[in-house]
């Protein structure tokens, strides 16, 4: 009597057990690679990412390389490409190291969506929360007006062969040159604002070696950080500013002391969160076009022939905003 009252039931475990891993393999997987893990920054994407993907049904992770090493990207796609993911997302450190590893991902059927990538060609889109114009020119208006448009000024970059971190510094030197002459750039610009250590470093070393120096413009999340303790350590708050986009929760103590003058950035988790949104249209087969809304980025006019989709979502950081926008667990 027992095996008979247990036999249906066991019929119906084993059916559930088959449907839900039926289920699971029918899930589609994203793997997002991003330029540097552990860092502030690439944590609140991954947090968006994860929330986007239970909502929309996507398998979907981040991978975090161990340094910003171009290798290490390709090396992780190729990984991704073996496991046979549905779609990979990427934000390059090098956009030319990438374009094989992303042609041999997009020939094995994956869609490929990157962001702070519009230089790249083997994808189906690159989305911007920001324009390049618009982001340097920015933070170039902001920086000449705290240095009251005058002084000499140090530049960095991620490094120098992050596409996007780089139009940022032309367009914002551009500015400054054409808008306020008697501002001066000293050397060219220094790769090292993915690293709080080479960024404080090469700020007491700007600092030491150039009496005149009054700003540093960072672009790349630790360079704030980094020039913002050496100004501290300096004690040069109030004589030297520093800008760029930065995590609010690392900076904001550099920011309410003063040693980091402000900035400007965009949300970190909705960038994931639009990895998996744009990830989810694409094996859908939706269609992007002028007019397409897509959430996180509004209503768009992608650039067809170019694959980019930009907007301008910025968020000022300030003394003001610093704290909300921290609270947050940016």
């Amino acid at each position: 009597m027992i095996k008979r009252f247990l036999s249906p039931l066991l019929s119906a475990a084993i059916v559930a057990g088959s449907l839900t891993a039926a289920a699971a393999q029918d899930k589609p997987t994203m793997g997002v690679v991003v330029k540097i893990g552990g860092i502030p920054w690439f944590n609140a994407m991954e947090t968006g990412i994860h929330e986007k993907g239970a909502e929309l049904g996507i398998d979907a992770t981040m991978i975090g390389p161990t340094s910003a090493d171009p290798a290490l990207q390709v090396r992780a796609i190729e990984d991704l490409i073996a496991k046979g993911v549905d779609i990979i997302g990427v934000v390059p450190n090098d956009e030319a190291a990438l374009e094989p590893v992303l042609a041999k991902a997009m020939a094995a059927g994956i869609k490929v969506v990157a962001h702070e990538g519009p230089g790249l060609s083997n994808v189906d889109w690159d989305f911007e929360l920001a324009s390049a114009k618009g982001f340097g020119e920015t933070h170039a208006e902001l920086l000449a007006q705290k240095m009251g448009g005058a002084g000499e000024y140090a530049m960095f970059v991620g490094s120098l062969t992050v596409p996007l971190h780089n139009a940022w510094a032309d367009f914002a030197n551009a500015y400054i040159a054409a808008t306020y002459p008697d501002m001066k750039l000293i050397g060219e610009r220094y790769g090292v604002a993915e690293s709080v250590d080479d960024s404080r470093k090469t700020a007491l070393d700007l600092m030491a070696a150039n009496p005149g120096l009054k700003g540093f413009l960072a672009f790349g999340s630790q360079g704030p950080i980094g020039a913002g303790r050496a100004i501290e350590e300096r004690r040069m708050i109030g004589q030297v500013h520093v800008l760029g986009p930065f995590s609010p929760g690392q900076g904001r103590k550099l920011v309410k002391s003063g040693a980091i003058s402000g900035g400007f950035m965009w949300n970190p988790a909705e960038a994931g969160r639009v990895f998996v949104t744009m990830g989810r249209m694409l094996i859908d087969g939706v269609e992007i076009g002028e007019g397409t809304e897509i959430t996180g980025l509004g209503v768009v006019s992608p650039d067809m022939a170019g694959k980019d989709i930009i907007t301008d979502n910025l968020i000022a950081i300030n003394a003001d905003t610093v704290d909300g926008l921290a609270d947050l667990g940016l």
